[in-house]
């Protein structure tokens, strides 16, 4: 409808003041819809694309990959996973990830849908051009084929969006590490992805599950959200290796998640994991540089399995939901969520992410 505008947080280039502008309202067509923005998160990720550390973004965009909030007009019909139409007014999330081809080798051949090189994603490839496309605005724009998900009935949302890419970026990386009931796990770095993997190796029955990271409140969270043990980055990197050793009668641990960012944390890993164990390497989203490694001592030597975690897809959205009603209803998700920001406050936010001084940081448009 003309004349109708989106109130948006706009980052125009890297190292720029986040400005608010007014966006135009989009042409709706069958399949689409409109989403009232409740809550969006800022992540690390965001800060990469304020810093410039990701290649080929559409500057400017909107920021905000993950949101929540109530559909507020509908084009069409849209079903869900189980084909009941979804209403006006619904509360629901949605899948970042658009455009995915399903036509070319890694869709159909390796089943790989998250390196589809055709692929979107909603706050980071899309830009100002492309529509109101982020979550840092009054309302979202749900292009036709977005998979939208509900909030399950009487959950809180903002335990969902406390969660947010960090859960399933974790739901994925604990799939990778194939934990079992009864493994050892240590998870290193205890932000948002660090802590979803500490409750999913807990939920998954692993013991015991070490959290090794800084600083010491994020420790502290991290008994709370299903850790047995801790390792401080206070200690020296041989110290914190022979601690999470020793947590597991000094062999090492089954899986080693890395969800720090940091590529030193890598070769942390290595030490820490046992013969034949598994390292999955999550936290790796930008190129934060090399490292030196002994490929003898540290992997053939050990038997040990490397594993790439790149990305997540409607699954693990779908059973990051299911965890949150069911076996993960009683850990503290929402108190991860150390503050929340209006549109104007957007870099404030940033900063407060950039500066660790949150576990998560949501923005409020509405």
């Amino acid at each position: 409808m003309s004349g109708r505008t989106i109130r948006a947080a706009v980052m125009r280039a890297p190292h720029t003041p986040i400005s608010i502008e007014e966006l135009a309202w989009p042409v709706l067509t069958p399949g689409s819809a409109m989403l009232r923005t409740m809550y969006s998160e800022v992540c690390g990720t965001d800060v990469h694309l304020h810093h410039g550390r990701l290649s080929g973004v559409p500057y400017p965009i909107v920021p905000g990959h993950v949101s929540v909030g109530h559909l507020d007009e509908i084009h069409g019909t849209i079903n869900d996973v189980d084909g009941v139409p979804f209403r006006e007014g619904d509360l629901v999330t949605f899948l970042d990830v658009h455009e995915t081809c399903g036509a070319c080798y890694e869709c159909l051949v390796t089943k790989q849908t998250t390196r589809c090189p055709h692929r979107k994603v909603y706050g980071i490839t899309y830009g100002v051009n492309d529509g109101p496309l982020g979550g840092w605005a009054d309302q979202i724009w749900m292009k036709p084929g977005v998979k939208l998900l509900r909030i399950p009935d009487g959950m809180d949302p903002s335990k969902f969006i406390a969660g947010g890419c960090g859960l399933v970026t974790a739901l994925h990386a604990v799939e990778r590490g194939a934990i079992k009931l009864g493994a050892s796990v240590a998870v290193l770095g205890v932000g948002p992805v660090g802590q979803a993997s500490i409750a999913l190796a807990a939920l998954s029955g692993a013991h015991p599950v070490i959290a090794v990271g800084a600083p010491h409140s994020r420790l502290d969270f991290a008994l709370r959200m299903g850790a047995t043990h801790t390792v401080s980055l206070d200690m020296p990197p041989a110290a914190r290796a022979d601690a999470v050793r020793a947590a597991n009668g000094g062999r090492g641990v089954d899986v080693v998640i890395e969800a720090a960012g940091d590529p030193r944390a890598v070769a942390d890993a290595l030490e820490m994991v046992r013969d034949g164990g598994v390292v999955v390497v999550a936290g790796q989203y930008t190129d934060a540089g090399d490292l030196t490694l002994n490929p003898h001592r540290q992997i053939n030597r050990k038997h040990v399995e490397i594993r790439g975690c790149w990305g997540c897809d409607y699954s693990h959205f779908h059973r990051a939901l299911q965890v949150l009603a069911h076996q993960g209803a009683s850990l503290p998700w929402v108190d991860a969520v150390s503050a929340r920001y209006a549109l104007q406050d957007a870099n404030a936010a940033l900063a407060a992410v950039a500066n660790r001084d949150v576990i998560k940081a949501l923005i409020v448009p509405n």
